[in-house]
């Protein structure tokens, strides 16, 4: 028998990749006791990255700088790990995936390199494990608004 919240009637996620460094980070915050009520999923923390980085004044210019000077300097072999993604935020990634900054004649950056680079500029804020969760209850209160469920 269906109830009001069926499980299988869930919004839709994207599947991206991140580079380990930044998983390993997200999932310390993930298993961090910091992490409760609730607690959040990898989804959640990935979206609040996107939304931190991409979202800020001046976020494309310091995830270009990012992508430009630390991400081209490590081993481009490291390993990923594969995460799901709010599909609100995936659009925000193919958002700058498709932006002139990353279009001929620049060189190109893959979706798991602008992913990752989100990942590493939440990262470097102030307070950066706080702001992620602060920013997954921000993006699920936007979700929960877009669907219709009363927010007062």
């Amino acid at each position: 028998m269906a109830t009001p919240i069926d499980r299988d009637d869930r919004q839709p996620t994207v599947q991206t990749g991140v580079w380990i460094e930044e998983h390993d980070w997200l999932h310390r915050i993930f298993k961090s006791p910091e992490n409760r009520s609730p607690k959040f999923r990898f989804p959640d923390l990935l979206s609040a990255c996107v939304s931190l980085a991409v979202d800020s004044e001046d976020g494309q210019q310091r995830l270009v700088e990012y992508l430009e000077t630390r991400l081209t300097q490590r081993d481009p072999k490291t390993e990923r790990r594969s995460c799901d993604i709010w599909k609100a935020q995936f659009e925000q990634l193919m958002g700058a995936h498709r932006a002139a900054w990353n279009r001929f004649p620049n060189p190109m950056f893959e979706i798991d390199h602008i992913t990752t680079g989100c990942v590493a500029i939440a990262m470097s804020l102030p307070d950066a494990q706080a702001s992620v969760l602060h920013q997954a209850r921000l993006n699920l209160l936007a979700r929960a608004k877009a669907r219709g469920v009363a927010t007062n």
